[in-house]
């Protein structure tokens, strides 16, 4: 890869000033330490009681949990009844059982001057003993250094009392100011930026803060603090004296991914804060990244954020080629191309450089009409499928056409061009996507269901399966997704991927009422606003439903969205809606007499799912499976959208007939 590193020296200055410009107070400190309910430096407590050190796992601190392996795994609700004392550095240490004494246990039960005294006493019985009174009134000892810690230091010269002493004496006799630090921090959330140099601790401060007012993403501070000492044992002044793909390969040696994908973005935001943000960074370079550029049509899932989009180009090995393919590209995206198009015409484009490389081509002067013919048969004969070398060439037509129409380079023959019958037809196909009986009652089984841990994957199934909508939509559902009809019939609104537009579709009283209980675990979790799902957790919501089907279970053909392929041909868009539709008593009746399955006029306000699932995908060759209607098996149905008026009001309802619509 060729991306730019910053040079050894240059514009240090510059770059200095606006990370102390950039860099907020709250965010400008050495030891950050995030709020209990930050929502995105997230440090959830240990469920212990009175235990303020954060969870390492299942709910546990790593003090607890080691307890709780100690005594053999027991029941979670037994162990948080008797956790035990306070993890090591936070139970208060034993003082001296002498009145008024609070100097630290020695021995016996006294501290170590009360027990020098008692041995010289000859050690009586500590019942009888009359121990002396080693403190005034009103001159009582400081107390040691430490906030959590009430003993009093060991004399006049000892700033810790006698057990915390001894840990700093153990340190080598560390900073006494940092040593009670680190003894508070023990356990803690916090994020400690100490003994870096000091602009590449503005860089980390500004990267928490990107990521802070970002809340693209949860971070817990483990992973900073992985990440901080990565840099720190690379000796770097900055982060920008590495370039990215050095920065990935010195964090592969770790077992986590996380710290090294943190200290990449900082570097990108330093890099933009340095550079700026747009084409004229971005188009000299061999790799673009899309995020940087405003205004870039990402793919069909636009409401998902898709951070580090990259488009290569370094594998075009002729420049000219290359320099024609960024102009080309660049027109394209700032005309409202979307990044996955982008993408396919870049791989079009290598392919054809690889060909020209192969043939000695390295000239656009002698790419004619010959020359594609070969290329014809050099694309059929690469792995892939019709869709990806249909793509090739049809992007590369386009790439030619966009040449001789802004006149780029006038030495493109004219007979460089592809013509309708140059792509072969699409194979017909032979595998069914509909999914076998069985395989759907799995799915729909509510024992399978309820073997989902995470309620978000488990709603986005029951929405896969009665909604039929594909993955890439239901991830995108905004928070307040419901609707209303004037009969109070519950819709849910979505943006469709494909299409590119915002539909709705009838749903019943039971998803809707898991939608809403899914916005009020929102709600609770994050009073103040919504945070987007992780990656780890989208992921975790749309896993693969195999996964959740017994071992014995036949494999799933295609993807969840074919579990639930029925929903109205006309989807009921803002035009549809719209659209006030008269029809006469007569011909409403003409249309009810020919609904196959006695599929009523109230099916959707009813939310009778079950019915409408019985006709299968998109009603071109329907496969009902009750019984009374396998003798229509073969026939075409159809499904038509149909806004009637009736004593209950105007309302839009599916109409399935044969043939063509009646009007």
């Amino acid at each position: 890869m060729t991306f730019n590193a910053l040079p050894a020296g240059h514009d240090r200055a510059g770059l200095l000033e606006k990370l102390l410009a950039a860099v907020r107070a709250e965010f400008c400190t050495e030891i950050y330490r995030p709020a209990p309910d930050d929502p995105v430096f997230v440090a959830p407590a240990c469920i212990v009681a009175d235990c303020d050190r954060i969870v390492s796992m299942r709910g546990l601190c790593n003090g607890h949990v080691i307890r709780w392996r100690h005594r053999g795994r027991p029941d979670m609700e037994k162990f948080l009844a008797d956790p035990g004392l306070p993890v090591r550095g936070r139970q208060a240490l034993t003082v001296c059982t002498i009145a008024g004494c609070r100097y630290g246990n020695f021995g016996k039960g006294f501290c170590g001057k009360h027990y020098e005294r008692w041995r010289r006493a000859g050690r009586p019985s500590p019942d009888v003993w009359d121990a002396p009174n080693l403190v005034q009134p009103g001159d009582a000892p400081a107390e040691c250094r430490l906030s959590f810690c009430a003993l009093w230091a060991e004399g006049p010269q000892m700033l810790f009392c006698r057990s915390h002493h001894e840990r700093w004496a153990n340190a080598s006799r560390a900073d006494p100011e940092r040593f009670a630090l680190d003894a508070e921090l023990t356990g803690t959330a916090h994020i400690d930026l100490r003994n870096l140099p000091r602009q590449l601790t503005l860089e980390f401060q500004y990267g928490l803060q990107c990521r802070s007012d970002a809340h693209r993403r949860t971070t817990p501070p483990r992973i900073v603090a992985q990440a901080v000492r990565l840099a720190r044992s690379l000796g770097v002044s900055s982060l920008l004296d590495l370039t990215e793909e050095q920065w990935r390969h010195d964090a592969a040696s770790g077992r986590v991914r996380e710290p090294g994908l943190f200290l990449i973005e900082v570097r990108d935001a330093v890099e933009v804060l340095r550079d700026g943000a747009g084409w004229e960074s971005e188009y000299p370079r061999d790799v673009w990244r899309l995020e940087r550029l405003p205004g870039i049509t990402t793919p069909a899932t636009a409401t998902v954020p898709r951070p580090r989009i990259r488009l290569h180009f370094e594998r075009i090995g002729q420049p000219w080629l290359r320099d024609l393919a960024k102009r080309w590209l660049r027109l394209r995206l700032t005309s409202g191309l979307s990044t996955t198009a982008a993408h396919t015409g870049r791989d079009a484009l290598v392919c054809f450089g690889g060909f020209l490389t192969h043939v000695g081509v390295d000239r656009l002067a002698d790419v004619d009409r010959p020359l594609l013919e070969r290329h014809l048969a050099h694309v059929a004969s690469q792995p892939g499928g019709h869709g990806l070398k249909k793509g090739r060439i049809s992007s590369l037509n386009l790439f030619f056409q966009a040449i001789r129409q802004h006149r780029w380079d006038d030495s493109l023959p004219g007979t460089a061009a592809f013509y309708p019958g140059d792509i072969p037809a699409e194979p017909a196909t032979t595998v069914s996507r509909r999914l076998a009986e069985h395989v759907m009652a799995q799915v729909e089984s509510e024992a399978n269901l309820d073997r989902w841990d995470n309620p978000s994957g488990r709603l986005i199934t029951l929405i896969l399966i009665r909604g039929g909508l594909r993955i890439s939509s239901v991830i995108c559902l905004d928070f307040d997704c419901l609707l209303h009809d004037g009969q109070d019939a519950p819709y849910l609104r979505y943006f469709n991927t494909k299409m590119k537009r915002e539909a709705a579709i009838p749903i019943d009283e039971e998803l809707e009422q898991a939608i809403r209980d899914h916005q009020h675990r929102v709600l609770q979790r994050w009073p103040q606003g919504t945070l987007p799902p992780t990656a780890r957790e989208r992921l975790g919501a749309t896993a693969d439903v195999r996964q959740q089907l017994p071992a014995d279970a036949p494999p799933l053909a295609g993807d969840l969205r074919h579990l639930r392929r029925v929903r109205p041909a006309r989807p009921l868009d803002a035009p549809s809606v719209a659209a006030h539709l008269r029809l006469p008593t007569e011909l409403l009746q003409r249309c009810r007499s020919r609904v196959r399955m006695a599929l009523a006029i109230d099916v959707i306000r009813l939310g009778l799912q079950r019915d409408l699932r019985k006709i299968r995908q998109d009603f071109r060759r329907a496969t009902p499976r009750s019984t009374g209607a396998r003798a229509a098996a073969r026939a075409r149905l159809r499904v038509f959208s149909v806004r009637v008026s009736s004593c209950r009001g105007r309302r839009l309802i599916p109409v399935v007939t044969q043939g063509p619509p009646p009007w």
